[in-house]
């Protein structure tokens, strides 16, 4: 992933983005950080950049002519014009995980770092795609929200952190914060590690990791458990037809499920890794409101389908909705086969590839605290029966894919 980063103090960010995880993610090739200073675009003899205010007002704006050829020139180095670009700004979107997650699918990222009074507002309706804000206060400029951003984007990038689990199990997860965690020595202070850590029991530990991080997140973050509370909801309807409905319960389970509408007429969730949808509902009409509420009237909603992405639909009569309303046009059937039990599958009696690399998914998604489940075609009759050679439970009814 490449960060391309305009501003008047390079060396300052190029200081910050430098140590510890981030500088090693750039020494190995992960992440790329290019600093582009503004100031070596100016047109002044002395390399002035900013200048009073129309209308008159304290302070000084940065121009708009240096910043436009800073942003251009590096849209001629990637070749596209349509980088996203953040500006930093006190009135943007407040910056969250699940923005991290969303920007991180991106291979170039542009930060554009205001100073002064801010920059010249012709420039920025011309080039910017995503004002963001750190919080609700303001600082001397945009270089250390951009490295905050820098820092949290690039931990989802893959070989930047060398533990892909961390990022699922860590704060903001499924809504929840992340659950105490303890060294050696057992006893500190007279305060013991909680005994469930030390039993060696994988199962109570992670009970015992769910219930600290809910405990911590109702008392620290009571606006963070609210919605938690809100997808347990959702989780529980869901739970009436748990083998229909394994791949909506496993991308909740998995913290990687994007509420987009939960309710008595069904659910619509979206994959946050790959932006797939998933939509259930009770009716061809419930359906139709569920799309109506999330992406709006021609499609000004709250949400945005992009091109290249899939809907997932649990019942065969949503198609005919989702495909009049997005014009998708292939439209395949597949059956959700779920491994119910807690069990290991060994590999000694069988040498069929195929039925090996199912195996080794099954284990390791048991391994990590998951439900296995496949999705297989309904004309695969050779995947069918190797789902049932495995003790693989099929759901009733087919789900639909939608491209």
């Amino acid at each position: 992933m490449n960060f391309h980063i305009l501003t008047l103090f390079p060396e300052m960010v190029e200081s910050g983005l430098s140590e510890s995880i981030i500088g090693r993610a750039r020494e190995n090739g992960s992440i790329s950080v290019e600093t582009v200073n503004i100031r070596d675009f100016s047109e002044d003899k002395h390399k002035k950049v900013d200048d009073y205010l129309y209308g008159g007002g304290a302070g000084l704006l940065m121009q708009a002519q240096p910043v436009y050829d800073a942003h251009r020139s590096v849209l001629e180095k990637t070749g596209d014009k349509c980088v996203r670009t953040i500006y930093l700004t006190p009135q943007g979107r407040t910056f969250c995980q699940e923005m991290a997650e969303e920007l991180a699918q991106e291979e170039d990222l542009i930060f554009l770092c205001g100073h002064y009074e801010g920059i010249d507002e012709r420039v920025l309706e011309e080039i910017v795609t995503d004002y963001v804000s750190l919080g609700d206060f303001v600082l001397t400029g945009g270089e250390l929200p951009a490295m905050v951003m820098i820092d949290a984007i690039s931990r989802l990038v893959p070989g930047v952190l060398h533990n892909d689990i961390s990022t699922a199990e860590e704060s903001f997860s499924g809504y929840l914060l992340e659950y105490p965690q303890y060294s050696r020595p057992e006893l500190w202070h007279d305060k013991p590690v909680p005994e469930a850590l030390l039993s060696g029991d994988h199962k109570k530990i992670r009970q015992w990791r769910l219930e600290a991080s809910i405990e911590r997140t109702r008392k620290r973050r009571p606006d963070l458990y609210a919605r938690y509370e809100h997808i347990m909801q959702c989780r529980d309807r869901l739970l009436k037809d748990k083998l229909q409905h394994i791949d909506m319960l496993e991308l909740i389970h998995r913290g990687r499920a994007k509420m987009l509408f939960t309710g008595e007429e069904g659910t619509l969730l979206k994959d946050k890794d790959n932006g797939n949808y998933m939509l259930t509902a009770i009716s061809k009409e419930a359906g139709e409101i569920i799309l109506d509420t999330v992406f709006g009237v021609s499609d000004r909603g709250p949400e945005k389908v992009s091109a290249g992405i899939r809907f997932i639909t649990h019942q065969e009569f949503l198609n005919e909705v989702v495909c009049n309303r997005f014009g998708f046009s292939h439209v395949k059937g597949y059956y959700p086969y779920t491994y119910t039990r807690h069990e290991a599958i060994s590999k000694r009696k069988t040498d069929d590839p195929r039925e090996l690399e199912e195996i080794d998914f099954i284990n390791q998604v048991l391994k990590q605290g998951g439900i296995p489940f496949l999705y297989v075609s309904q004309e695969d009759s050779a995947a069918i029966k190797r789902q049932e050679k495995l003790g693989l439970y099929r759901a009733k009814e087919k789900i639909w894919q939608l491209m």
